[in-house]
């Protein structure tokens, strides 16, 4: 029996949300699966993935073979690299503690690159929110400067017309003396 490790989709219309599974290559995509290994959830910036690591390298080591997003998404987390560390401890090209330092040097490397990422779109999303305000505040004193003319003016027609009835009314009152 063939086995694939792929992506079963979830969640609603727009929103995907995605399951990381291992299944047998002629069941439906949203079908019968052997295992879940994981999650996926791409709607978020970066997207979040949650991966039981030990037990996607035991299906690669099976002879599971990912799809190509499965298999982006394993080498993003680092099964396939623990799959390679492996097959050479396996070979007697490494010891197990070689591969675990290997392993997790990369695993420190990649999360300080997530981090700057992250902290690079959190500094983004500053910058854009703190110029959206400097836009809305620009259109706002330009809207405000925009109504000063039509104000004055509303007050000069209103002060040229209290005015002609002061006269009228001064009038009225030398008529009844």
């Amino acid at each position: 029996m063939p086995v694939k490790i792929r992506l079963q989709r979830h969640g609603k219309k727009g929103k995907p949300y995605y399951w990381i599974v291992a299944a047998d290559a002629r069941a439906t995509r949203d079908g019968k699966y052997l295992e879940k290994l994981g999650a996926y959830n791409p709607n978020t910036n970066p997207a979040t993935i949650e991966l039981n690591l030990d037990g996607a390298v035991q299906w690669l080591q099976n002879g599971a073979q990912p799809t190509d997003t499965a298999r982006a998404i394993l080498s993003y987390k680092g099964a396939m690299l623990k799959n390679h560390l492996a097959g050479g401890v396996a070979k007697g090209a490494l010891t197990e503690e070689q591969a675990d330092e290997k392993f997790n040097a990369w695993l420190e490397q990649k999360a300080d690159k997530v981090q700057t990422k992250e902290a690079g779109l959190s500094e983004a999303q500053a910058k854009a929110k703190a110029d959206a305000l400097a836009a809305e505040k620009a259109v706002n004193e330009a809207r405000i400067a925009a109504a000063a003319p039509v104000v004055e003016e509303a007050e000069v027609t209103e002060e040229t017309t209290e005015e002609p009835k002061a006269e009228g009314e001064v009038a009225a009152t030398n008529e009844e003396e």
